[in-house]
């Protein structure tokens, strides 16, 4: 990793810690959906949805219609085996032998026999995902989640889950890779694939966007971490 990125990651890092004992002090422990920085948040979602309306969904769009199914299915599976590295990792670290086991059975088994992933072998044998994070992590360890906060081109995330990005990030084997070439291609890549495959759900959202991408964000964190479904589901 440079040294430029070295120096974001710890300034974000930083800056993160210092809003979760902010939240923290102020707001107690029960800081699982609020909003109180509404409007900064307003104005960094405007930020985001003028971007990815201009240049990102464009792209994804242009590569959702350029590439076969059978291709697109096999970047999605890439990337999701990848993404089984941080969830065997995150599921140890919480104590859940079972999926944390799951988890690198599945990656065991799609990047052998599943050529590195590009297919879901796994899947089809009965061995299903399990996804976890540190954000889910910390909320096993008890850490409150603090207010919600729209993030600067990563988007919607609480303190607790913003702090948390970034030991996943540290994790993941991206930033083993020492060519920045081939580090951003492949950054590039997965969030160009990520968005296509939300194309579909764009229709979905209804009446305010910032309200309705907050609320559907919290109640979807909700049921990760609780594995309860919220009352008033979308």
């Amino acid at each position: 990793m440079s040294t430029a990125i070295k120096r974001i990651s710890y300034f974000s890092l930083v800056l993160f810690a210092s809003l979760a004992l902010m939240a923290n002090a102020a707001l107690g422990k029960n800081l699982s959906t609020d909003d109180p920085w509404e409007s900064t948040n307003r104005a960094i979602f405007k930020f985001n949805d003028s971007l990815d309306r201009h240049v990102l969904r464009p792209v994804a769009k242009g590569y959702d219609a350029v590439l076969p199914s059978p291709i697109k299915t096999g970047i999605s599976n890439f990337f999701n085996n990848i993404g089984d590295i941080r969830n065997t990792l995150n599921a140890t670290f919480q104590l859940k032998g079972v999926n944390a086991l799951t988890s690198l059975t599945r990656f065991a088994i799609n990047t052998t026999v599943g050529l590195f992933g590009l297919f879901d072998v796994a899947s089809a044998m009965g061995v299903q995902s399990k996804y976890e994070d540190f954000g889910m992590t910390l909320a096993a360890w008890g850490v409150p989640s603090g207010p919600y906060v729209m993030m600067p081109f990563l988007g919607p995330s609480t303190v607790r889950g913003g702090f948390g990005r970034f030991p996943d990030a540290y994790l993941s084997p991206y930033y083993v890779i020492n060519e920045n070439t081939v580090r951003w291609t492949a950054l590039g890549l997965r969030v160009v694939n990520t968005r296509a495959n939300l194309l579909r759900a764009d229709d979905l959202i209804i009446g305010d966007r910032y309200s309705f991408i907050r609320d559907a964000y919290l109640q979807n964190r909700q049921y990760l971490i609780t594995g309860k479904p919220p009352e008033d589901d979308f």
